[in-house]
């Protein structure tokens, strides 16, 4: 009887110690269990050719392609030591050409194999090359003739009549390959522990997990894909719905302090000198927050919604409420330019009332610290003292709250602003500050689709504010087509100097800085991108402004790498109107509250996303003239590139500018990944198009987690719960 694989056996035994080690090295795959949830990436039916059109968004990348070709011409040239010979073969998929190269002793087997008329699968780096696509040296499969050639020399015999996979492959292991390692290992998918409940695979239709395995990597319809995708990507959700209710239970059992304003107190005494009314979401959201904040268990709820729906002000009467109530709140900002401006913004709303203790400062006021790591020995030294001895009811810092030596008198309500820039452990180590875990309400700058909020943040409660406050003003945005049209861009400048000479303010933002440290990466990704020129530069932009179409204006300029002094200094000469138009990277992106600045001017606005432009632009607008938010780009007009800028430009929904967002990029990217390198969990779940199955995976673990937490009487779950949350995946997990 031949060698059945057990599925947790390492691929050495299997495939031998070469192989394995490539597929571990490259493609992260180290047991039979990890290959067969390599699924493959598309099917190729036998006959049919793979689109050559669309490789034109996949420069640099591996690809794996069907085609037929269409001629080969061996070309002898002179050069290094006696010349040498280039192999040049044009293949088509039936409209579409794409050349490959051969060079030197490499030609003799693929002017052989490859004859026109022939048909292979190819696989390499698209590469571009005389502004035509290529792929050099690629690596080929042929597949014989026709489909009823299956002669014994066909080495996709085995394929005849049925639908090829085509996996996620990489130079060193070609899909054909990482087929044959399937093969190797797919006997022993009979032993697959199925993580899915009886009751719940019964009732929702699902086929049993070996027959999913089998039919998606050999299926011989297109049903069986089908069959396969729709059980498999119900494991997925479903085992990462357990894990983060299981979270959300283990949250509900700690203890932790409520905390409930008493009335006539600071909250009320902020409220009664607002000079404007909540709006019907603040007040609804609050409300939430304020039932949270009653009860004996932390509270962990996510805060998010459009760029200047109020959220900070949502946010401030939470720590009012919890220093009502005798604790203490801090904010966690991911930048200083960030948290200056939150301390800056916060003080000014409460006036007297952040004074407390001061003198002229109210009798229900508290003091609001601000600690960050470039503080000087003698400020820090008063803000920590501030904070243990109970003095600053509120404090607002960057990661240097985190640190070891900072301690609270009582810390009942932790504030994250911007939550993606913090990792998990910046969050727990702030949580772990308090006598008892301190509440929890984090903030989004920009809105995210509810299945990512469900997925990403799932060990949360949602809050959502959709309506912005009275006295916003729209903001009207154009892509200005530099390339295409220069003159619109002179007009850019001119209506730049027309708001300026109205009294009001400009922003201009730039992708890069440009003071010499970061000319390498410049030069690298100039290289990398071909004949692109490197991204526009703050310090280059500036100059040309002030010395061209901005002559006369007071310009200056703000960047992440200045003193931060100096950055503070910049940002307070600019809210008080003495600086005209501030010339920026993305350190404005967050929080930055100008109410005069009525025009943006977004450089190279090709190279930001879609989510980040239109916080970008969130920064104009906020006073009562109405905003204007200028895109200029070289790209041109039918480049997906543009596509994403006329979206932007279309409207001011941020929720549905977050799902195109979303669409554009790889799962893996949406789930955070970039944050602890993980290689994205889900490989057949996407959390766009799959909205359903995640909010309906979400209930059934609701119910499965509350009937059996530890999930004694479902092994299989347990088992596949384990393996997602091994040590790399628990960190992912945590960042919500």
């Amino acid at each position: 009887m031949e060698h059945v694989p057990a599925l947790d056996e390492d691929l050495k035994k299997t495939l031998g110690p070469a192989t394995a080690k490539v597929l571990a090295e490259h493609l992260g795959l180290h047991t039979a269990l990890d290959l067969l949830h390599h699924y493959p990436r598309r099917y190729a039916e036998r006959g049919e050719l793979t689109s050559l059109a669309d490789l034109g968004d996949q420069l640099d990348e591996h690809v794996t392609v069907v085609a037929q070709v269409a001629d080969a011409r061996l070309l002898t040239y002179q050069g290094g030591r006696g010349g040498g010979k280039r192999l040049e073969v044009t293949i088509t998929d039936g409209s579409g050409r794409l050349q490959l190269v051969f060079f030197g002793s490499g030609v003799h087997k693929p002017h052989k194999d490859l004859l026109p008329g022939s048909r292979a699968m190819f696989a390499g780096k698209v590469s571009r090359f005389n502004h035509k696509l290529q792929l050099a040296h690629p690596a080929y499969e042929p597949l014989g003739k026709d489909t009823d050639d299956t002669g014994g020399a066909d080495a996709a015999a085995a394929f005849a009549g049925r639908l090829i996979p085509i996996y996620p492959a990489c130079k060193q292991m070609e899909s054909w390959k990482i087929a044959k390692c399937v093969d190797a290992v797919l006997p022993g998918v009979r032993e697959a522990v199925d993580p899915l409940p009886a009751a719940l695979r019964e009732g929702r239709g699902l086929v049993p997990l070996t027959e999913a395995l089998l039919k998606v990597h050999r299926p011989t319809t297109k049903a069986d894909v089908e069959d396969a995708r729709q059980r498999l990507k119900w494991d997925e959700a479903f085992v990462l719905q357990v894990a983060l209710a299981r979270r959300r239970h283990a949250d509900s059992q700690l203890p932790a302090v409520p905390r409930r304003p008493r009335p006539g107190g600071l909250l009320d005494a902020f409220d009664a000198k607002l000079p404007f009314t909540l709006t019907e979401g603040q007040r609804t959201v609050s409300r939430e927050i304020f039932d949270d904040l009653a009860t004996d268990h932390p509270m962990h709820r996510l805060l998010q919604g459009e760029v200047g729906s109020g959220k900070t002000m949502v946010a401030l009467r939470a720590m009012l409420a919890v220093v009502d109530a005798g604790g203490q709140a801090a904010m966690l900002a991911p930048t200083e330019v960030l948290a200056q401006q939150h301390h800056r913004s916060i003080t000014e709303m409460m006036g007297e009332l952040a004074e407390g203790g001061l003198l002229g400062g109210s009798d229900e006021g508290t003091k609001v610290t601000l600690l960050t790591g470039s503080m000087g020995v003698p400020a820090r030294r008063r803000a920590l003292l501030d904070l243990v001895t109970g003095e600053a009811g509120i404090v607002i810092g960057t990661h240097a709250l985190i640190e070891d030596k900072v301690q609270f008198h009582d810390l009942g309500l932790v504030v994250v602003d911007e939550q993606h820039r913090f990792g998990v452990e910046q969050r727990d180590a702030l949580r772990s500050k308090g006598k008892q875990p301190p509440h929890l309400l984090v903030m989004t700058a920009t809105p995210i689709p509810r299945t990512v909020a469900m997925t990403v943040f799932g060990d949360l409660e949602t809050s959502v504010l959709d309506q912005l406050p009275a006295g916003r003003s729209p903001i009207a945005t154009h892509v200005v087509p530099a390339k295409d049209k220069p003159h619109f861009l002179a007009r850019a400048w001119e209506r730049v100097r027309e708001e300026v000479e109205n009294g009001h303010q400009a922003y201009v933002v730039c992708p890069r800085i440009g003071d010499g440290e970061d000319e390498p990466k410049k030069k690298k990704a100039a290289e990398e991108d071909g004949d692109k020129r490197p991204p526009l530069a703050v310090l280059e932009i500036a100059d040309q402004l002030a010395r061209g179409p901005l002559a006369g204006l007071s310009v200056e300029v703000l960047h992440g790498r200045m003193d931060p002094a100096d950055k503070d200094a910049v940002m307070r000469r600019f809210a008080a109107g003495e600086v005209k138009v501030l010339v920026a990277t993305t350190v404005i992106e967050v929080g930055v509250n100008v109410p005069n600045s009525t025009v943006m001017v977004i450089m190279d606005a090709d190279r930001f996303g879609v989510s980040q432009l239109h916080q970008l632009r969130g920064r104009v607008g906020r006073g009562s003239a109405p905003g204007l938010c200028l895109l200029v780009s070289e790209m041109h007009e039918a480049s997906p590139a543009r596509a994403r800028l006329a979206a932007v430009a279309a409207t001011l929904d941020g929720f549905e500018l977050s799902r195109i967002d979303l669409e554009q990029r790889r799962e893996g990217d949406v789930l955070g990944q970039a944050q602890s390198g993980v290689r994205s969990s889900l490989r057949m779940l996407a959390v766009i198009e799959d909205e359903e199955v995640i909010a309906q995976a979400r209930e059934e673990a609701t119910r499965v987690v509350a009937e059996d937490p530890e999930l004694e009487h479902l092994p299989g779950l347990r088992t596949a719960l384990d393996a997602l949350l091994d040590t790399e995946r628990e960190q992912y997990l945590e960042k919500g």
